[in-house]
């Protein structure tokens, strides 16, 4: 049987990318280093060599949603590059409402004793492990377990 493949997740921004990445049981999310953005060949670069030492097979990206729930443009942007980085690299690609994401960030991160220069740049980092905390557990929670009976 083989082993179930690890997944990604992106807190996607103008100047930085956070990135997560789940163990290869889906089960815990861990942030990596945070891709600082140059330009679309380099970011792709970037996000291949990510991929493949983590051998992910799929990906969750962040969409800023307002806080109504409505899309704005920023949600526009990130509908365009979750299409992109499917068509770079051809794995399923699912978007997760980031919409607190960067609050808690910042919240948790005041609760240590980093400096303010390092909490920012651990902010994305932290919203990355933040989405794709919560879209694992959203995903195993749609599967019952085996100690919960089916109605």
């Amino acid at each position: 049987m083989p082993m179930p493949r690890r997944v990604l997740a992106l807190d996607v921004g103008s100047r930085r990318i956070g990135v997560a990445v789940s163990d290869p049981l889906g089960i815990t999310a861990q942030g990596l280093e945070t891709i600082q953005r140059q330009n679309k060949r380099k970011d792709w670069e970037a996000l291949g060599a990510v991929l493949k030492k983590y051998e992910v097979s799929e990906i969750v990206v962040g969409l800023p949603l307002r806080l109504s729930g409505a899309e704005g443009t920023q949600s526009e942007k990130m509908r365009i590059f979750a299409g992109e980085l499917h068509a770079q690299f051809g794995l399923p690609v699912h978007l997760w409402d980031e919409r607190w994401t960067s609050t808690e960030a910042n919240r948790l991160l005041r609760e240590t004793n980093l400096s303010i220069e390092k909490r920012g740049k651990a902010v994305d980092r932290m919203a990355a492990i933040l989405i794709l905390q919560a879209w694992l557990e959203a995903r195993s929670s749609a599967f019952p377990r085996a100690d919960e009976v089916a109605e």
